[in-house]
């Protein structure tokens, strides 16, 4: 297993955490009634859970998973899935701490990082299986499905 593959599984296993303990709190805020069970915290819980977590897991697994990409593709670029890492890291928790915010302090200019945000985590899963695209094929598989082997 690679360092970027790494990052992406670590890093969704810290999001995943993070998640956890934001619906423990939101768990707490609903039942004993404690200020902060809003909308936007559960929209931040649930993101961060769906997209900081398990979204980066695929991706990361994907990354570790599927074959090597072949010497033409021109398509794969570690750098490029690098700079895909970070820009998904960063745009997942931005997202989630404004939206805390925006839960607790309603500031207008809030919402627009919270939209420029997203927009960059959508990106950011685009490139990423642009990239890995070509990665996505038979190894051997077609071979054995060709002699009549059921999987």
């Amino acid at each position: 297993m690679f360092t970027t593959v790494r990052y992406f599984i670590k890093t969704s296993i810290i999001f995943l955490i993070i998640g956890i303990v934001t619906g423990f709190f939101l768990m707490l805020a609903k039942y004993f009634n404690i200020p902060g069970y809003t909308g936007e915290i559960i929209s931040a819980h649930t993101h961060l859970i769906l997209l900081g977590s398990v979204m980066m897991m695929i991706m990361g697994v994907a990354l570790w998973f599927f074959p090597r990409a072949e010497k033409e593709d021109k398509k794969y670029n570690p750098d490029l899935i690098r700079f895909v890492f970070w820009l998904m890291t960063i745009s997942t928790a931005l997202r989630f701490v404004f939206q805390l915010l925006y839960g607790f302090l309603y500031s207008g200019w809030f919402a627009y990082v919270i939209t420029i945000a997203s927009i960059f985590q959508i990106i950011s899963i685009i490139l990423f299986f642009y990239s890995i695209w070509g990665r996505i094929r038979p190894v051997g598989s077609h071979i054995r499905e060709k002699r009549g082997e059921k999987f």
